[in-house]
């Protein structure tokens, strides 16, 4: 797509102009050239979104929701949803393959973002997700996954690795370990952080490097902002990871986990007292039940809901009320 007359003057002007107002400029231009691509309109409606009915409605309002909470001024934005299917939850396939679902997913959100392609590096978590990223992998029976064409090899993005696994990070000891914040080289107007949740330094390198953003940033300026897409934030949220086993993904669970703005969120619970939490930026979160008398509207809520609180008191009374309903 052409850009735009603005755009182009955008383009023009930003070499004369301080490196945070050069990125501010790089998301417009972005932003620009994708008015038609993103329904970002229907974002900003005041009308509640309605839970997606298919994956390609699902990206297209997840794309929408973190241009609105970018052009807001997020600097740590979340994208999650299942990978599965909408109404899985994290498990439901196997691990390998809930990375290739994330993927070719990721693939299909970033199209939102190729005008600033240049200026945008995705970091996969590690060296080998990066590999297959770009050249795709043939099928492994053991791990149970299939044959994957490339799907970055033929885009302008830059890209990165969040670490490079060895025997000594896999037993707690950081001998060996990446700082992956080395990898940018200044340009970048925007940083994707490709399903960082398999192992936990993963996030804390994200956490690494928004600290060190925070420090080149210029004063009063934000940092280049960070899009997590499948990162898995309730496991730190909620304590997955054992603060006394995990003392530093504790400490980011109050330090850094708190400022991320939730653009596109889908939580699922399984099970006859089954339901969701969707929420597409900047809407409220909604809580659907979802039982064997269909899939319904609860409730909504200004802040994330609690999840131990939608399972265990909002799901079974929502679907007491449905079966008595039913009687």
């Amino acid at each position: 797509m052409a850009l735009t007359v603005s755009s182009v003057t955008l383009r023009q002007t930003t070499s004369s102009l301080p490196q945070q107002q050069r990125r501010q400029a790089g998301l417009q231009r972005q932003q620009a050239a994708q008015r038609q691509l993103v329904c970002r309109a229907a974002a900003k409606q005041d009308a509640a979104i309605e839970f997606p009915a298919d994956y390609n409605q699902a990206v297209r309002q997840a794309q929408a929701a973190a241009w609105a909470a970018l052009e807001d001024g997020a600097s740590l934005v979340e994208v999650e949803f299942p990978t599965a299917s909408l109404a899985s939850v994290a498990g439901d396939a196997e691990g390998a393959n809930e990375m290739t679902y994330s993927l070719r997913y990721l693939r299909q959100f970033m199209r939102a973002f190729k005008e600033g392609a240049s200026a945008t590096r995705i970091f996969f978590p590690d060296q080998k997700e990066l590999q297959v990223a770009l050249r795709g992998k043939a099928m492994d029976p053991n791990a149970g996954s299939w044959d994957l064409d490339p799907v970055f090899n033929d885009t302008k993005f830059k890209f990165g690795y969040l670490m490079k696994p060895n025997a000594f990070l896999d037993m707690g000891i950081t001998v060996g370990k990446v700082n992956a914040a080395d990898q940018l080289d200044g340009s970048e107007e925007l940083l994707v952080m490709a399903y960082p949740h398999f192992n936990p330094q993963e996030m804390l390198e994200v956490a690494a490097m928004h600290e060190q953003l925070l420090k080149s940033a210029a004063a009063g300026e934000p940092p280049v902002p960070i899009i997590t897409f499948n990162a898995e934030l309730d496991r730190i949220r909620t304590g997955y990871y054992p603060p006394l086993f995990y003392p530093k993904i504790g400490q980011i669970a109050k330090t850094l986990i708190p400022k991320f703005t939730t653009a596109y969120y889908i939580k699922n619970f399984k099970g006859s007292t089954g339901g969701t939490i969707f929420r597409c930026y900047p809407g409220d979160y909604q809580i659907y039940s979802r039982t064997r008398f269909g899939f319904s509207l609860v409730e909504t809520r200004k802040e994330m809901p609690d999840l131990k609180q939608v399972a265990l008191e909002v799901l079974p009374r929502a679907a007491a009320a449905a079966a008595a309903a039913a009687r």
